[in-house]
């Protein structure tokens, strides 16, 4: 399972000191990226700046189970559920000391000159590779 431990700033709170939750998306894309840079060995950077090519989310579906507050630190857990021809679902999870604060699924597709391509085959070989350590 791909982690990592992102504390909570005041410039994810809103007045009330609880994480706003749309910050919670930029959090859980900043996991992604990561993810595709460590794991997949594409960059977002190498993606976009001049590649032409990307992983644009194209369906995100999010539950809210407890509110983090400002100086907490929440670990997110991504797993690779479904690797499609052009698309991969994905998990992640966020925890804080006292369990689960929020899961979001989202399916992420690979674009190439601003349409759905199939994934590059090195690509493609990670994360089924990634999917399958998760299932051993």
């Amino acid at each position: 399972m791909y982690e990592r431990l992102i504390q909570i700033e005041f410039n994810h709170c809103d007045p009330a000191g609880i994480v706003f939750y749309p910050r919670y998306f930029e959090m859980v894309n900043s996991v992604i990226e990561n993810f595709f840079a460590d794991v997949v060995g594409r960059s977002f950077a190498s993606m976009h700046n001049g590649a032409a090519n990307g992983v644009p989310t194209v369906a995100m579906e999010a539950v809210f189970q407890k509110p983090s507050r400002l100086g907490d630190k929440v670990r997110f857990a991504l797993q690779v559920e479904k690797v499609g021809g052009s698309s991969v679902k994905l998990s992640v999870e966020g925890y804080g000391p006292d369990g689960l604060r929020l899961r979001v699924g989202m399916t992420l597709a690979w674009i190439d000159k601003m349409k759905a391509a199939p994934w590059p085959p090195e690509m493609r070989a990670a994360l089924e590779a990634y999917r399958e350590t998760q299932d051993a």
